[in-house]
């Protein structure tokens, strides 16, 4: 199982850039049966529910969202959704997101909506898994085949998903002209193609810092707006493959407190996407007061010196989260491999069969979904 998982998580993120440019192509088509659903209300926000790397990928589609649709855009656990955050009104479009499509809590979400009258729209990578029995209307997102837990391709091509969708939307509304939709696909075909680039990008700052990397004892992953769900998806990512403690924070925020526990020995990263980049640039240098492994992962020309990694992607800040994804999944692959961390402790399989996440039906061990 080891080296499948160490093999197949690399090749989902060398798929990635295809499976986008096929999306993209095949945008109006794939966002359809969703679009359907969201032309029959009068909606005023969205609702989001779902976990894991398809709650983080959510986030880096949010801002982007906001943007176009219009619209407010809250996202939600199943668990919270369930227990104390239902209060959806004919004003809210709910859905509800499994990549897999056997997380028992967003089966019970689906459960849930149908009670309050409405109808349960599922979206997941697997239109054949349990999620079918438990959604009105289920909607193939495009990931394609990805049977590692780990995701990779997933929570980059849902977060494409739902841009998608959102332009597809708001060209129906009347809320943008298709010349400015046309403009933005482009932007997105150039982010698929730029996103192979940083896959070597990355490699190549991986090599020069693989002693800082190989030692790394925890993690924060700070990002702001769109690469907000960048720093979210980066800090699992780094905490479930590398297994040592993981955080992510706003960039700011991380100011207030997190920051307070740092010593030389503490692995920090920053993400800067063009918005704010003054800012975190000079949080950056902050905490290189501190540890040597502080880490600035930007796009902004000419800003280049030790720890930083600057990247080739002229696109909307609300984008890049598309380009700087793989940053992220590409360290945690060549850190855990190098360091021979695939295998999991054997009390884990004890703990997933007391409190078990995904209908019996599911097999694998490794999941964030």
């Amino acid at each position: 199982m080891n080296e499948k998982i160490k093999e197949t998580m690399m090749t989902y993120v060398e798929e990635s850039p295809e499976v986008m440019l096929h999306n993209i192509k095949n945008r109006k088509e794939l966002t359809a049966p969703l679009i359907a659903e969201y032309e029959k209300g009068d909606y005023g926000t969205v609702w989001i529910v779902a976990s894991g790397s398809s709650y983080n990928g959510s986030y880096c589609a949010r801002q982007f969202m906001r943007k176009y649709l219009k619209s407010e855009v809250k996202i939600i656990s199943p668990f919270t959704f369930l227990c104390s955050e239902h209060d959806f009104t004919e004003r809210d479009f709910v859905f509800v997101v499994s990549q897999s499509g056997y997380s028992t809590n967003s089966i019970d979400a689906l459960k849930m909506i149908r009670e309050h009258g409405r109808t349960s729209i599922g979206i997941t990578g697997s239109i054949s898994s349990d999620m079918k029995d438990y959604a009105d209307v289920l909607i193939d997102y495009g990931v394609g085949v990805e049977t590692v837990g780990y995701v990779t391709k997933g929570v980059t091509s849902f977060a494409l998903f739902l841009m998608l969708f959102s332009i597809e939307a708001a060209v129906r509304k009347g809320l943008m002209r298709e010349d400015e939709a046309e403009s933005v696909y482009r932007d997105m075909e150039k982010a698929a193609r730029i996103h192979e680039t940083v896959q070597k990008e990355t490699m190549k700052f991986y090599e020069d810092h693989y002693k800082e990397f190989t030692s790394m004892v925890n993690a924060y992953v700070c990002g702001c707006g769109a690469n907000y769900g960048t720093a979210l998806e980066g800090a699992l990512k780094l905490g479930e493959t590398v297994k040592i403690p993981s955080v992510a924070y706003e960039s700011e925020e991380f100011l207030h407190g997190p920051n307070l526990q740092m010593t030389p020995g503490y692995t920090v990263f920053l993400i800067d996407g063009g918005n704010s980049s003054s800012r975190i640039q000079t949080i950056f240098k902050a905490c290189r007061e501190v540890t040597d492994k502080a880490f600035l992962i930007t796009n902004q020309p000419g800003y280049t010196g030790e720890g930083i990694l600057n990247l080739p992607v002229e696109l909307p800040e609300l984008l890049t989260p598309l380009c700087f994804l793989p940053f992220f999944q590409i360290l945690a692959y060549q850190a855990t491999t190098a360091l021979n961390r695939w295998k999991q402790h054997p009390l884990l399989k004890k703990m997933k069969d007391t409190a078990a996440c995904k209908t019996e039906n599911y097999e694998s061990l490794d999941d964030d979904d």
